[in-house]
Parts: structure tokens; sequence; C-alpha cells
């Protein structure tokens, strides 16, 4: 991922990195910044996390690791999950609501119910897929971009599968 030398830039990335890692330290913050390229001193992360609303809490692990909020409604600043429980979020969301997905080259496009699309596209982001480059998500349609120039028919097989999925312990 290219990060612009931006204010704005760093700060998605810092965002991006506390919700998939449990960050224990800023320390630890700067090395995952530097092993991406972005290189911070510690005051510039210091007021960066100040800017972002930035707490510490209680990992479900034990500790205590850096959280931005939540969008949307519910602010409340949330750990990073582990992959395993964002895929079984995914997993149950892609049942309640995928209706169709289709394919073309690297693009997919899943459909929903009317208004579901954000909310199964912000599922997708916080899934961490590494084939998926980005979504974008209207009121019923999300469409993927895969990084993969030929990925588009095998990610929208992933996500039929996910949806024929039998529910373990949802």
């Amino acid at each position: 991922m290219s990060v612009p030398d931006t204010k704005a830039g760093r700060q998605q990335l810092v965002v991006d990195l506390l919700q998939r890692h449990a960050v224990r330290s800023q320390g630890e913050l700067v090395a995952l910044l530097e092993e991406r390229g972005v290189t911070v001193t510690p005051s510039t992360l210091s007021r960066d996390l100040v800017e972002l609303d930035a707490v510490r809490v209680r990992h479900s692990g034990g500790g205590l690791v850096y959280a931005v909020p939540a969008e949307g409604g519910d602010r409340t600043p949330q750990p990073a999950t582990d992959s395993a429980a964002s895929q079984a979020r995914l997993a149950r969301i892609c049942r309640e609501l995928l209706v169709s997905a289709d394919a073309s080259a690297n693009l997919v496009v899943l459909r929903t119910p009317p208004g579901g699309a954000q909310y199964f596209a912000s599922a997708i982001d916080h899934a961490t897929m590494p084939a998926i480059l980005g979504t974008i998500a209207g009121d019923d349609t999300v469409m993927l971009i895969c990084r993969d120039p030929a990925g588009g028919d095998a990610l929208a097989a992933s996500f039929t599968d996910l949806a024929r999925k039998v529910p373990s312990d949802d």
C-alpha cells in the first residue's frame, strides 16, 4: 500500500494499523509504521494519537492496547479483533445480506437487499482480505476491486461459498 507523505495519509495508516493489530505501545506503533515506509517521531505520533482520539483499552488477550473510536453512531473505541473473529462476522453478514455475486476481470459486484451495502462493505473492510484492494458501496451494491487483474471470479466464488457456509455457533 502506498501512503502519501501527508498528515492525513499517516493518520489513516495509524487508524488502519490500530484496527488490525493489538498495539501495546507507541514504540510498537512506530515500528509498524516504519515497516510500511513511514518515518515518524514519537512526539508527532503522540500528537496524531491525540487528534485521532486514540485511547488504551483492555484487549481480550489481556493487557492494554491502543484503539480509535469506531465510525458511525457507536464511537466506542474498539481494540483490534483477531482475524478469526472478523472472518466469522463476515461469514454471518454474508449469509444474511448477499443476494448475488458477479465478476469481470478484477472487479466483483455484490448485491444486497436495499440499504445493506454499506454495512456489508464495512464488514469486508474490517475482515482484512489481502486480495481486495478496495470497496465501494452504494445502497444495494458493493463493488470490490481485486489486486489480481484476473482475480474477480475467484473472489466472487469465495463470497458465494461464505454465504452457503453452515454456521457453527455464531
